[in-house]
């Protein structure tokens, strides 16, 4: 699993989060209260705590005012709503689906992001076929799931999640870094129902040599309990402290610098970017949910490795960036021997997946960062396309 995140602050977060607990607890956002919600403290979603009282005389004031929001929303903002919430069995999965067509494109995203990962390219591709992307259990706006947040256990979830709302096989399954290894599960437990992967910058840590593997369990075994930290303070409703940021940015909270590659993410309105700073202000379970997936990520290499099934003719699109685990190319790493190997390693890596498929390619986009749905979104839409093409 690549870490990308997290610069400075990690040196610094343990000591400001017991400065803070030490201040004591002080009160959730005045915008929260006054908005009449509440934090349940079982799912981590917000509440209304009381109805909102409108005089019989302003109702058509209000109605107005709201149709003109609409109108002038940004097209982003519906991954700030929820979507189509399936039952997979006692707790719901958050479905964005748009357009028609077959075979379905279903989008994974990466580790410390849901949904609105994909909101440049799932738009483009609904234009020729039906895309679907999500929040898996726990994170953005699906309910929490049962523990442990093995990829086995994903991929399960959502072929139910998927079948539950009406939408069957063949799927082209598209995973993003950690996303990478949730559909290439996927694939080997239900093969049958996939037409064909595209893999975007994913995680090759699998098939990396063993002290790169190492190296990377080392790197991120202290980030859960930094999570879970970050998830306390929320849970008592206490001040989040600014931390440090990459250079020539403000400080953020740890709300803000765990997930995607930061909030706000310069891709997204300033109202989608409201709503989610929003989720990971408030929703504990979401920390709870991603601490876990990164605790699995070792059990889940090895499953991996166990079961390296042929795709046959089905066709896959590799995309490599040349710059994994950097999620802005201004914060690039120097090109030190110990970088350049690191990113020759995990381009070789990511080749391997070419010998699971007769029909297979390895596309680069030297231009961006890890998040080429980001920056290079035609590269995505366009390998998407080929792969729908081919599996035609």
């Amino acid at each position: 699993m690549r870490v990308r995140k997290y610069g400075l602050f990690l040196v610094f977060l343990f000591a400001a989060l017991v400065l803070t607990a030490q201040l004591g607890a002080q009160s959730v956002p005045d915008a929260l209260v006054k908005a009449g919600r509440s934090l349940d403290p079982h799912t981590g979603n917000l509440h209304a705590t009381g109805a909102v009282l409108i005089e019989a005389d302003k109702i058509g004031e209000v109605g107005t005012s709201a149709t003109a929001q609409a109108a002038y929303a940004p097209a982003d903002l519906i991954y700030g709503r929820p979507g189509q919430l399936v039952d997979v069995g006692g707790f719901r999965l958050n479905l964005y689906c748009m357009g028609s067509g077959s075979p379905t494109v279903v989008f994974d995203s990466g580790w410390g992001d849901w949904a609105p990962a994909w909101s440049k390219v799932q738009p483009q591709i609904a234009n020729w076929t039906r895309a679907c992307s999500y929040d898996r259990a726990g994170t953005g706006l699906s309910d929490p799931g049962p523990m442990p947040r093995t990829s086995a256990r994903i991929a399960e979830e959502l072929r139910t999640a998927l079948h539950n709302a009406g939408i069957g096989g063949p799927y082209i399954l598209v995973g993003s870094a950690f996303g990478g290894d949730n559909v290439r599960t996927f694939a080997d437990l239900y093969m049958d129902e996939v037409a064909g992967l595209v893999l975007d910058d994913a995680d090759p840590n699998d098939l990396e040599p063993k002290a790169m593997q190492e190296e990377s369990h080392r790197d991120q075994a202290g980030i859960p309990s930094d999570l879970r930290a970050c998830r306390q303070l929320i849970a008592e409703h206490k001040s989040l402290p600014p931390l440090p940021s990459r250079p020539g940015r403000p400080a953020q909270t740890c709300a803000q610098q765990f997930f995607f590659r930061g909030l706000p993410e310069a891709e997204w309105s300033p109202e989608l970017n409201a709503k989610l700073l929003e989720i990971a202000q408030t929703k504990v379970a979401m920390y709870d949910a991603f601490a876990s997936e990164m605790e699995q990520t070792p059990a889940d290499e090895v499953y991996l490795q166990q079961h390296r099934r042929s795709f046959g003719s089905r066709p896959i699109r590799v995309l490599t960036s040349g710059n994994h685990a950097v999620g802005h190319l201004e914060t690039k790493p120097p090109d030190t021997p110990k970088h350049l190997d690191y990113e020759k390693e995990t381009t070789r890596a990511q080749a391997r997946w070419l010998e699971l498929s007769s029909n297979s390619r390895q596309i680069f986009a030297r231009h961006s960062s890890e998040y080429i749905q980001f920056d290079d979104p035609e590269t995505v839409v366009n390998a998407v396309r080929e792969v729908y093409d081919q599996s035609k």
